[in-house]
């Protein structure tokens, strides 16, 4: 995909100029793309120059993190517009009514106006957009999360011996030791570890968790 000339931002606009620069679909993942990569796509993990995937527009991939498999990801991955159904359309309209009414604008509003059949996504994009106004690190989990680990596999009692682990619960073991973050009500991660220590349980933690987060809850693991 060529580089193409990075938009200019985009102030207050009437409805007839928003319509204009924004007619359809298409415009609105294009001004994206230009914004948040004007020197070409990069791979949001490492950096690396990335690829289009062949017939899919705005889709690319990165074999720099992942040689053999090649990560792959869209537009929409690490902004607040990921892990939603609704179109990039919807969510430029209500930032723009946000953004430009002097008294604000609440989900009931944004919900009349847009025609949501639902409160709750009203307030769910609402609350998305004010949250990034204020946050650098939307990638991450905020409100309520809860953290936990487990081990993924068998009991040990149901295998042969040989394959047995040794130990208690986090001890060095055969299974695989996981570690999840869930945001309530919202999104989750999950990570792989080599072993459950202290250090790698924080540092998921800090890469994962908002530092603004209003509650961090897990169990009474010392770790």
């Amino acid at each position: 995909m060529a580089r193409a000339k990075q938009p200019k931002p985009v102030h207050q606009m009437t409805i007839a100029q928003f319509e204009k620069a924004f007619p359809d679909e298409e415009a609105c993942k294009a001004y994206l793309v230009g914004r948040r990569w004007p020197n070409g796509v990069k791979c949001p993990r490492c950096g690396a120059d990335a690829a289009e995937l062949a017939g899919k527009s705005f889709q690319w991939q990165c074999y720099n993190c992942a040689p053999e498999t090649s990560y792959r990801f869209s537009h929409l991955v690490g902004t607040v517009f990921e892990n939603t159904n609704k179109p990039l359309r919807d969510w430029y309209r209500v930032t723009h009514m946000m953004l430009t009414s002097k008294k604000g604008m609440s989900a009931l509003q944004i919900m009349r106006t847009m025609g949501f059949g639902s409160y709750k996504t009203a307030w769910y994009m609402c609350h998305r957009v004010r949250t990034a106004l204020i946050e650098k690190d939307m990638d991450k989990l905020g409100g309520i999360v809860e953290v936990d680990e487990t081990f993924i596999g068998g009991k040990d009692k149901n295998k042969h011996v040989s394959k047995r682990g040794k130990g208690g619960k986090h001890a060095p073991s055969t299974k695989t030791p996981i570690v999840g973050a869930v945001e309530r009500k919202g999104n989750v991660v999950t990570r792989v570890l080599r072993f459950i220590s202290k250090e790698d349980l924080q540092n998921f933690v800090r890469e994962t968790v908002s530092n603004k987060v209003s509650l961090l809850a897990t169990d009474e693991f010392r770790g």
